[in-house]
């Protein structure tokens, strides 16, 4: 075990899916990537398993939203995903390796969402923790599906892993009731063994997580935050922001009137 790895803690803020600024630079773009590290910004983004095996940074499994193009990018391979843009700009979607390459002399740590699909989380574990392995950076894992942290602490026990998590109820994505239950108050936690829980910022009154957070002394990340307000509440509270839509310039200068290291 790399007591390291285990020891290692979150970082105190990350940009959401790259520090991209629409409609110039898309998320998840090896540009918005690149505008994070130029700011000295951790990122968090999304890793998707497609048909050849390939790692790439996608959100959507459509692609319709990001690219004009229907269909799930899980059915594509490498060569067919590479002719696709990124919203009408030259931007291709990213695989794995080039965002880790960029980062990893960087000193940047990362926050790494798992993205399962149909079922595919051994496999999905199994490639993103062997790739991971020859990374020398500092990342955490998380994912909303819990089959993927049950998976991830199989295989590598090491390494931190989070939550993710909001109101199902509000947004039942096709989930049975059941499901909704479970998933919004994180009555999977005992299986998951979650080093971290992310919350989605608006949905954060739940109480199990307040109680998780507050009495248990859970890690918060707060997903996502996008005004001023909502970053010095995160703040405040000791909650990890993720955030987007805020120009480097107003995140300097509330980070600093917060009395937050920059």
């Amino acid at each position: 075990m790399k007591a390291s790895k285990r020891k290692f803690k979150l970082a105190e803020r990350y940009a959401h899916r790259g520090y991209h600024d629409k409609p110039k630079i898309p998320e998840n773009s090896m540009a918005a990537f690149r505008r994070a590290v130029e700011y000295g910004l951790p990122s968090e983004f999304d890793v998707h398993l497609i048909a050849d095996g390939s790692l790439v940074i996608f959100h959507d499994d459509d692609l319709e939203r990001q690219t004009g193009v229907k269909g799930s990018i899980e059915s594509y391979d490498i060569t067919n995903l590479r002719k696709l843009r990124l919203e009408g700009t030259d931007e291709m979607i990213p695989t794995f390796d080039e965002v880790l390459d960029l980062y990893e002399e960087t000193g940047l740590p990362l926050l790494i969402e798992l993205k399962c699909v149909k079922g595919n989380h051994k496999a999905l574990v199994k490639a993103v923790a062997e790739r991971l392995d020859r990374y020398t950076g500092e990342y955490v894992i998380e994912s909303f599906d819990p089959r993927v942290l049950i998976e991830y602490r199989r295989q590598r026990p090491e390494v931190i892993r989070g939550q993710l998590a909001q109101n199902f109820f509000k947004s039942r994505e096709g989930l049975p009731f059941y499901q909704v239950v479970l998933l919004t108050n994180l009555l999977l936690n005992r299986f998951t063994k979650p080093d971290f829980i992310a919350y989605k910022f608006s949905d954060r009154k739940n109480r199990v997580l307040r109680a998780l957070v507050d009495k248990k002394g859970y890690d918060e990340v707060s997903w996502t935050i996008r005004s001023a307000d909502q970053l010095r509440t995160a703040l405040r509270d000791g909650s990890i922001p993720v955030i987007e839509q805020i120009p480097p310039e107003e995140l300097q200068r509330i980070l600093r009137e917060e009395g937050v290291e920059v």
